[in-house]
């Protein structure tokens, strides 16, 4: 890492837009990322998060504005931001024939590193994978394959990490396990912009929040200041502080589609 990229955030979005046809899905979003943080990006379905994770990882070109990513511009350097980058998306992309080992040793072998075997050992002991790491992932539960996911996406030691909705579709205990080692990336200094529809996920993993809405950031902050957008909390019978879900709803009113769902608390 240069000096100006330890300086300089790890991902800064000016005015990006992207429109598909009629359908203007981003509309000027902006937002800046610390280096070593996990910035978590909450907005309900269709509210342009994957849109916006696409474009920032290369897959798809804004229409419009500019973006940075570990310093590298987007659009003039694609292939520099993708050797800076890794992306795991909403369903882990693991090969359920191979072990989880054979897994992590495919992929050292692509990216043509020293020693995969030491690199999978290393990976598997990180992510607590060490006993299943000979058996074939399609024996893992949902938090194993997930855990196995992450951490291919960690090979090659990419400075920074996208998350696009990494725990859908596991049960408590699986996301709890993501929710540990997402922590553990950022504690050993791996950004992390996440993206989410929990808006317990979001509390419980991000230094900082935006809040997608129509297309744009309507509320950018830690979790503290956005509880500050509510009046304080009244005394009845118990102190009842604002949750983000609050917060979230406050803001957007009855345009998020459906509302909230009450177990698990996912925008839909």
């Amino acid at each position: 890492m240069t000096i100006n990229q330890a300086l300089e955030p790890a991902i800064r979005v000016l005015g990006i837009e992207k429109s598909f046809k009629d359908l203007h899905v981003l509309r000027g979003v902006d937002l800046e990322v610390k280096v070593g943080s996990i910035f978590a990006l909450l907005g309900s379905n269709g509210a342009g998060k994957t849109t916006l994770v696409k474009i920032l990882s290369t897959l798809l070109k804004a229409d419009a504005g500019t973006a940075t990513v570990h310093g590298i511009d987007v659009a003039a350097n694609p292939g520099g931001v993708r050797e800076a980058i890794s992306l795991t998306g909403q369903f882990a992309a693991v090969d359920e024939v191979l072990t989880g080992r054979e897994n992590l040793l495919l992929i050292a072998r692509l990216r043509h590193l020293a020693n995969p075997g030491e690199i999978a050992d290393e990976l598997l002991n990180r992510f607590s994978l060490t006993e299943a790491g000979d058996r074939p992932a399609s024996k893992y539960s949902g938090g194993m394959r997930r855990r196995l996911d992450i951490a291919m996406s960690l090979i090659g030691s990419p400075p920074i990490i996208f998350l696009d909705e990494p725990t859908t579709g596991l049960d408590p205990q699986a996301r709890i396990e993501v929710w540990q080692t997402v922590k553990q990336l950022a504690d050993g200094g791996t950004t992390v912009l996440l993206t989410t529809q929990y808006l317990d996920e979001a509390e419980q993993l991000a230094d900082r929040i935006a809040i997608l809405h129509q297309g744009t950031i309507i509320q950018n902050g830690t979790l503290a200041e956005l509880k500050r957008l509510l009046p304080a909390a009244t005394v009845e019978y118990v102190e009842k502080q604002p949750s983000l879900e609050d917060v979230f709803l406050a803001l957007v009113g009855g345009d998020a589609a459906g509302g909230t769902a009450p177990a698990g608390r996912e925008l839909t």
